[in-house]
């Protein structure tokens, strides 16, 4: 039998995952249009959804199906918050440094904390899981990214890997339960974001340096559903989150016939029903019509991409997806530029704002592929380095 020529086997590779990575681009871009739409272009803003909501709701359920698999697959949690780490935090950090420096000119986000606080919220990454504002709108995606980092890798090391697919259905029901039985989180406090911190640092520190990994791992998990139940700033909508990304993971199993899909339709239809009865919507994208058609959607470009997986997408769809982190961190810097030397459009004539927003994007995407190409990659090959030395 004659192997596959190396390329052929490549480009096969690179297709079975184009899927994954036009959906990143879509989300990007959906985050992107909410945020643009909404100063430069009102009237091309849709109101029956968030888009905004939709394209992380993508992001999760693309997250979701990636990392508990990824972690399987390296079988070493300390290798997977290397890789993590170096990951996010390069770009991340470069864009808290240039907000701040714009600071002078654009103010930081009237929310965040105006003490050293804030300093461990944003250490961490647990913004919005300790209340905490993040000195970008966009970054409260990334503490329920953190929250599911550490409750998968909780789950890995104590060798859960959930055969039946119920993960997604207890922090759906735990979304219900939550929107009942409060209206605010139970716990708020600048002491959360320095507590989170040293749980955090000396926990990831017990892990890299192979000590204790076990129970480092379980009290960070521990710490993050914690965090997740009792301080979110909207506790049941933190859960509902945690939801779609552990749907993500049922999905992939039951595609790897581990697991079964219909806990995936419970988990989704108690997400979606319950902005109905909780005690606080939240916001108006969180209002029952608004956040059921959301949800829906998201979930039907899912499924519509997991279809065409194996087959060619469109190289700009793939090719956003690989920078969509730095799409996403990116723009709102920029956005905010904008706002501040332009002012309201929304008065504008149609003209004006349609070529404001033709700008923004012809100057966002090379500036993305830029922070991708410098900040991100260098990021990423360090952290493999570093992973190959371990032990």
């Amino acid at each position: 039998m004659v192997a596959a020529p190396a390329s052929t086997v490549a480009r096969k590779e690179t297709t079975r995952l184009d899927w994954l990575d036009a959906l990143r681009g879509l989300g990007a871009l959906a985050v992107v249009g909410e945020h643009l739409t909404t100063w430069a272009i009102p009237w091309l803003r849709p109101t029956a959804i968030n888009l905004g909501i939709y394209g992380v709701l993508v992001f999760f359920l693309v997250s979701g199906y990636i990392i508990p698999h990824s972690l399987e697959r390296h079988g070493d949690v300390r290798k997977f918050w290397i890789g993590r780490v170096f990951r996010l935090y390069p770009l991340y950090l470069a864009a808290i440094v240039l907000t701040l420096a714009l600071s002078p000119w654009i103010a930081v986000r009237a929310e965040v904390p105006r003490d050293a606080s804030a300093v461990a919220a944003h250490a961490t990454m647990l913004l919005d899981a300790v209340g905490s504002a993040g000195v970008l709108n966009t970054m409260w995606t990334l503490s329920y990214e953190m929250v599911f980092y550490l409750l998968a890798a909780a789950l890995f090391v104590l060798g859960v890997r959930d055969g039946r697919g119920v993960l997604p259905v207890l922090p759906a029901v735990a979304a219900a339960v939550t929107g009942l039985a409060w209206a605010s989180p139970p716990m708020s406090g600048a002491w959360l974001s320095w507590l989170s911190l040293a749980v955090f640092a000396a926990g990831l520190a017990c892990v890299l340096a192979g000590r204790a990994v076990r129970g480092a791992s379980v009290a960070l998990g521990v710490m993050a559903l914690a965090l997740l139940l009792l301080s979110s700033r909207v506790p049941w909508f933190g859960a509902a989150i945690v939801a779609v990304m552990f749907a993500g993971t049922a999905i992939h199993r039951w595609e790897r016939g581990q697991g079964r899909l219909w806990p995936v339709g419970v988990a989704a239809a108690l997400v979606a029903a319950t902005p109905v009865w909780a005690l606080s919507a939240g916001w108006w994208w969180v209002r029952p019509p608004v956040w059921i058609l959301t949800v829906v959607l998201a979930a039907a470009t899912f499924g519509a991409a997991m279809a065409l997986r194996g087959r060619r997408l469109p190289a700009a769809l793939t090719r956003l997806g690989v920078v969509s982190y730095s799409l996403y961190l990116v723009h709102l810097p920029l956005l905010l530029i904008f706002m501040t030397v332009l002012g309201e459009m929304s008065g504008a004539p149609a003209g004006a704002q349609l070529g404001v927003g033709v700008l923004v994007l012809a100057l966002l995407l090379p500036l993305s592929w830029l922070s991708h190409r410098f900040l991100e990659l260098p990021g990423q090959r360090l952290g493999r380095r570093l992973a190959r030395r371990l032990r």
